[in-house]
């Protein structure tokens, strides 16, 4: 019997156009786990792909599938478009799910669902995912709401215990000590392991597909609900500390064990009751394969594809949410007795807003500093200080949220050489909105696209006298003309 010519000029020309296209996106994501300033943990979940990939590749195959070539042409070429989407837009994240996509057709040709220890490609690729900086988006997205609700769900369950208790917003009082619900307390790192244990159950058990989805949610709602308990237990300790047999809740390791032990129980039901029967039905499509194609065709798609590859690696980034050109009005030229000098933008900053728009200005004020960043698009440029201060090689703690004279975010930054600097900033809008929370400044923008945002962000040395820093931060706002905010003083962690 006559063997099938081989197709390896094609493989490695479709191999080649794949490596160009993932180049990029490979580097920024390589770049987001070693940057300190993503805060990424992803390279965890790398280590989880693998181990499944090995388990799963030292078994045999069980049947020869003629549509699995097809299957990853088809992958690569969705794949391609949505590189085509990163480059044109400029946005890492597209390009980082298209990396999803070329494991999904890795794992196809690999045939890793089809052998005696079966993983399933597609959710494999579902696990990939995970790699990118997840949970910093999802926490400047949808960390608001998630906030809300945990502080919702955490005030109904302590209602039921202890009648001393007053809630608002995301605010919460217990026996005359004050809890905030902060960004940090969003739930989404919790969320994000959740999930993940899910996918990778998922990969192994490989069930439907709507079996697959309803436990997804599932352990979504187990994991808010894991999240509501935490803070209930924080809240409880920091009101009772005698319930906690004196340990202070928000230092470690006692924090953290307290949410590794409300995670724990959050994914108890899905790791007892989730045992689904693997979809062992396939639909069947019939469709050329690929190895039917000449081998002549097979060539010339090939080289079609580096072509393609090499156009679009090369097109010109525009971005869509380019902020407008409005400027941030001066910044004062002094400030509780002290004579501003200007400070220049770091070159990479510089070219940041030349690209994406937006406006940022600096200025210092003997060793105090001032620095207004203005733009209409605060997914681009908005961000909480220990992103680009982590970035500059800081080491970088949240202290917490203080609601006057305005809401303030504070931060303890700590150069290498072992100086330290207050750093207090705030959001505001053109349309009054006044916050300390990312979170919720984008999602008051989402609500009205076009709205002009302001972070204001204030540095003092650490050792500054507490009254110095109280009259810089008065002149600032006073200067900025930011009303100052009725709320009871406190400062809440």
């Amino acid at each position: 019997m006559k063997r099938q010519a081989p197709f390896s000029l094609s493989a490695a020309g479709f191999a080649l156009a794949s490596l160009i296209l993932a180049y990029e996106p490979l580097c920024w994501l390589i770049g987001s786990w070693i940057d300190p300033s993503y805060a990424s943990t992803g390279a965890v979940y790398l280590f989880a792909i693998a181990a499944l990939l090995v388990w799963s590749l030292t078994s045999s195959a069980e049947r020869s599938s003629c549509h699995s070539s097809t299957l990853a042409v088809l992958l690569l070429a969705t794949s391609a478009l949505m590189r085509l989407a990163a480059q044109v837009l400029a946005v890492n994240v597209i390009g980082g799910v298209a990396l999803a996509l070329d494991v999904f057709a890795l794992a196809t040709l690999l045939r890793t669902g089809e052998r005696k220890r079966p993983v399933s490609p597609f959710w494999l690729s579902v696990l990939f995912l995970f790699t990118l900086p997840v949970e910093r988006i999802v926490q400047r997205l949808l960390g608001y709401p998630l906030q809300e609700v945990s502080a919702k769900l955490s005030c109904a369950g302590l209602g039921l215990v202890f009648p001393d208790l007053s809630c608002s917003g995301i605010r919460i009082e217990l026996s005359g000590r004050d809890v905030l619900v902060d960004l940090p307390c969003s739930g989404t790192s919790g969320l994000m392991l959740a999930l993940a244990f899910t996918v990778i159950l998922s990969a192994v058990y490989r069930p439907r597909f709507s079996t697959a989805t309803l436990w997804i949610f599932l352990t979504l709602v187990f994991g808010i609900l894991g999240n509501a308990l935490r803070i209930g237990l924080i809240a409880i300790g920091l009101a009772h500390p005698d319930y906690a047999f004196g340990a202070d809740v928000m230092a470690e390791p006692v924090h953290s064990l307290i949410g590794y032990l409300t995670l724990f129980f959050s994914l108890l039901p899905v790791l007892v009751f989730y045992r689904p029967n693997s979809a062992r039905k396939r639909l069947e499509v019939r469709y050329l394969s690929f190895r039917q194609v000449s081998r002549r065709d097979r060539n010339m798609a090939a080289l079609v594809f580096v072509s393609l590859a090499l156009i679009i690696v090369t097109l010109p980034r525009q971005a869509l949410d380019v902020s407008s050109a409005a400027e941030p009005a001066p910044l004062p030229l002094s400030l509780a007795g002290e004579a501003g000098v200007k400070e220049e933008l770091l070159p990479i900053e510089e070219r940041y807003f030349r690209q994406f728009g937006g406006h940022a200005r600096k200025r210092r004020y003997g060793p105090m500093a001032l620095t207004l960043v203005q733009t209409t698009s605060p997914l681009r440029h908005l961000h909480a200080p220990d992103d680009c201060l982590r970035g500059l090689g800081y080491d970088v703690d949240f202290l917490g949220t203080r609601f006057t004279p305005v809401p303030t975010a504070l931060y303890r930054a700590r150069a290498k050489t072992g100086e330290a600097w207050q750093v207090a900033v705030t959001f505001v809008s053109d349309r009054g909105d006044v916050t300390h929370n990312i979170a919720e400044a984008i999602w008051l923008w989402l609500r009205m696209p076009g709205t002009s945002w302001t972070s204001i962000q204030r540095i003092t040395p650490w050792s500054l006298a507490e009254h110095d820093r109280t009259a810089f931060e008065a002149a600032t706002l006073a200067a900025l003309d930011l009303s100052p905010n009725p709320a009871p003083e406190g400062e809440i962690r």
